[in-house]
């Protein structure tokens, strides 16, 4: 009973005190410091908690380094109460404007972005075509002869070509970068494309001055690669030099040569114009189907008919020859048969005979490589 009495008079005593120092602080209108703990409790967040904590980061580290506002004092810290307007004011203000990057930055990015440009155009001009584009152009000094002449491993319009010789001369990056893999390429890879070059007005000139009723050699056209190296270009042979001669006389572009003329008449029409009216034709007339189906029956008829004319002209040319005496000058005693050429007349002389392309290690009967262009042609086309 005793300590129960003395525990009750303890308690009364400090709630008379404690009520004392209420009453004392009330008076002299102080208000006491509440005591915060300045840990962080670690405790589970909601989703909610952890998208307005993220803002409130981001906004402290927009802030600054001090991390307080302008208008509150370092020493006190924000309640909860305050902490949640906080919040919600970042969430409904906008983020404040990027600012503009500074000249520097943009001629950075120019810079940056030029090389891919140069990149891009130099992967659809290869080197090859660059080097095939400098030397024709160094050669013929014709942009518009090289476009109609010579073959890319694109197909590039004029324009193109011009520009991309421009580039080649003013440019210096593209420039560099095409010497460069010039340099890399295999040294038969570069005899290839220099084998392509156009030939110029001043070679086909001198090649004109060959005759065409000569049957010239390679002999005839390596004296005038010797005579005139200043004209030919380095990597011309004897026989690349008789091949164009061929082309140049297939075509009667040779001094000795005259072209036939055009027919006298009111309209000279080319092969497009012709087939534009038959077109028109076509177009405006009505189809006949049982005249059309006259008309080719008569054709055939008329093929098959020359056809065998064709053949029996050789029975005929026999019994005429057995008769006269006298024999065609192309066949002699060990002639079998005559195959005529556009410029050579081949004599068969065996029951077997190979036709194709000579070369030094292959030797055959037909070489074809004398009617002209022959690239396309096997060394063993037939037997």
């Amino acid at each position: 009973m005793d300590s129960l009495l003395a525990s009750a008079s303890r308690s009364e005593d400090e709630d008379s005190s404690a009520g004392h120092k209420r009453s004392l602080s009330q008076g002299s209108g102080l208000i006491p410091k509440r005591r915060s703990s300045s840990r962080f409790i670690k405790r589970k967040k909601f989703d909610d908690e952890l998208v307005e904590s993220s803002l409130a980061k981001s906004t402290s580290r927009a802030r600054g380094p001090s991390g307080g506002e302008p208008g509150r004092c370092s020493g006190s810290e924000p309640s909860s109460n305050e902490k949640k307007k906080q919040v919600c004011k970042t969430v409904t203000t906008p983020a404040p404007p990027s600012p503009a990057p500074s000249p520097s930055i943009t001629k950075r990015i120019k810079k940056s972005k030029q090389p891919l440009q140069v990149t891009k155009d130099l992967g659809r001009w290869k080197p090859a075509d660059d080097l095939l584009l400098i030397n024709t152009v160094l050669q013929t000094n014709d942009l518009q002869a090289v476009h109609l002449g010579v073959k890319f491993s694109c197909r590039f319009t004029l324009s193109e070509i011009q520009e991309r010789w421009y580039a080649l001369l003013y440019d210096p990056v593209i420039s560099k970068l095409a010497c460069q893999a010039i340099r890399q390429l295999h040294p038969e890879a570069i005899a290839a494309i220099q084998s392509k070059v156009l030939f110029s007005k001043a070679e086909e000139q001198l090649l004109s001055t060959v005759s065409s009723s000569s049957q010239p050699t390679l002999e005839t056209f390596q004296d005038l690669l010797t005579k005139h190296p200043d004209v030919f270009y380095m990597s011309r042979t004897a026989k690349s030099l008789q091949v164009h001669w061929q082309l140049m006389k297939q075509y009667y572009l040779l001094e000795d040569q005259t072209v036939q003329p055009l027919p006298k008449g009111d309209q000279v029409l080319n092969f497009s114009d012709a087939e534009d009216m038959l077109d028109d034709t076509k177009l405006r007339d009505t189809r006949d189907e049982v005249l059309e189906h006259e008309l080719t029956v008569a054709d055939r008829r008329q093929k098959r008919e020359i056809r065998q004319l064709e053949q029996e002209l050789h029975r005929w040319q026999v019994l005429v020859d057995s008769i006269t005496g006298m024999s065609s000058p192309d066949f002699d005693t060990q002639t079998l048969a005559v195959l005529r050429g556009r410029m050579v007349r081949y004599l068969m002389r065996s029951r077997e005979i190979t036709l194709g392309r000579a070369t030094k290690d292959n030797q055959i009967d037909v070489d074809l490589s004398l009617e002209g262009p022959a690239w396309k042609i096997s060394r063993k086309q037939g037997q």
